[in-house]
């Protein structure tokens, strides 16, 4: 027993910015369920939950690449709020459908960030300079665009639904009728697939020789793994089932996920954001991962856009209002580095998750707004310096 406390102490130890997230997640939720006396656990709540998290998220897995390569992007509130209102105009006085919409508002955001990319890669211009004045610029379009209405109601049921609504389920048959099984059976296969994922990269690992955990510590890993996507199975099955937001939002994170980890643009972007100058000596195109990071944040923004605008059904004046701030925020608690270099996707879902709950609990608590928002940046700069402790202590 003396050992697998030790094993587990050194293994905290060394990652310790990597679970410290999830042990934050964790108290919050923790304390927020004793507070409320589980009013913040319940199906209905923590399916909200997810659903208001979404458009978040999205904006923080782009903002993590922007901050691996020493940038930032603070258009990005105002450009969703912007581009959700050219979805809203498209579909409620254009008269185009979901299935145009959607792409064409992505398409519009890619170039928008690579609009904001192109003084950073080319003329050297600070992203912070660059990224406010398009904070500028989206803030004065969106309350151009909806200057006639101030809210542009949309109607559109499909799009709205990307944004409201629930994958659907199988009929019911006298089984488990008051549960989604759709939502159950994915999470069985979600499990399955994550035990023998986990087993086939130890194997890899093992074979080539680098360290992995002690075997009562993986076991220890898959089993708690294992337990929390059953609780959030268990517990969205018991509301509406998954969203096609929460949907939406995984596949953003696997795709990402499997990018920087898998690919060789993944590697080029830590690279970069390791040391940028030696990244371009030793043949990796700087400019070409600006464009790509800003590009593939312009995208995402547009998502969350799409999202936000959905879940309100409608686009206003104000659409956007400090999201950039949520999304920075997010990825910093979720362990990307001040510094550039260090930080994944996945972090920052859980970063979202954690600024999402610290507002929804609270909400739940009826706390002022005033206190609200000093929570949060207290919040923010416990983990920004927390970061620099962990870097400290790592030299």
């Amino acid at each position: 027993m003396s050992l697998f406390f030790k094993n587990l102490s050194k293994v905290l130890q060394e990652n310790v910015r990597e679970y410290g997230m999830f042990i934050a997640l964790f108290v919050i939720m923790a304390i927020f369920a004793i507070t409320t006396k589980g009013v913040f656990l319940s199906s209905r709540n923590i399916s909200n939950l997810i659903n208001q998290t979404g458009y978040i998220a999205v904006l923080a897995v782009g903002m993590t690449i922007v901050i691996v390569i020493r940038h930032i992007d603070l258009s990005v509130g105002f450009l969703a709020g912007f581009l959700g209102a050219v979805a809203a105009i498209a579909l409620k006085y254009w008269g185009l459908p979901t299935i145009l919409v959607v792409p064409m508002v992505l398409a519009l955001g890619i170039l928008a960030g690579l609009l904001t990319a192109f003084p950073v890669a080319k003329l050297g211009v600070p992203a912070f300079v660059t990224s406010l004045a398009g904070w500028l610029i989206y803030r004065g379009l969106l309350q151009l665009v909806t200057s006639g209405t101030g809210t542009i109601i949309v109607s559109n049921d499909a799009f709205n639904a990307i944004g409201n609504g629930f994958i659907p389920d199988i009929p019911k048959f006298g089984f488990l009728d008051d549960v989604h099984k759709i939502t159950l059976l994915l999470g069985i296969i979600a499990i399955v697939f994550l035990i023998f994922s986990e087993i086939n990269s130890r194997r890899n690992k093992q074979v080539y020789n680098f360290e992995v955990l002690p075997n009562d510590l993986f076991i220890l890993k898959l089993v708690f793994m294992s337990i929390v996507i059953s609780y959030i199975t268990w517990t969205l099955a018991n509301y509406n089932g998954l969203s096609w937001t929460f949907v939406i939002v995984l596949i953003v994170v696997a795709i990402y996920d499997f990018v920087t980890n898998k690919t060789v643009l993944g590697r080029h972007i830590y690279a970069v954001g390791g040391n940028p100058d030696a990244a371009e000596l030793s043949g990796i195109s700087v400019e070409k991962i600006t464009f790509i990071a800003f590009g593939s944040m312009g995208l995402l923004t547009a998502l969350s856009g799409i999202l936000f605008t959905s879940r309100l059904q409608s686009a206003t004046t104000t659409a956007g209002t400090l999201f950039e701030l949520d999304a920075i925020a997010a990825a910093y608690v979720g362990g990307v580095s001040a510094a550039g270099g260090v930080g994944k996707v996945t972090g920052s879902i859980i970063g979202a998750l954690v600024m999402m709950s610290l507002i929804s609990g609270m909400n739940l608590m009826t706390i002022d707004i005033s206190y609200q928002y000093i929570v949060r940046g207290a919040v923010l700069a416990g983990a920004v310096i927390f970061d620099v402790m962990t870097r400290t202590s790592n030299k």
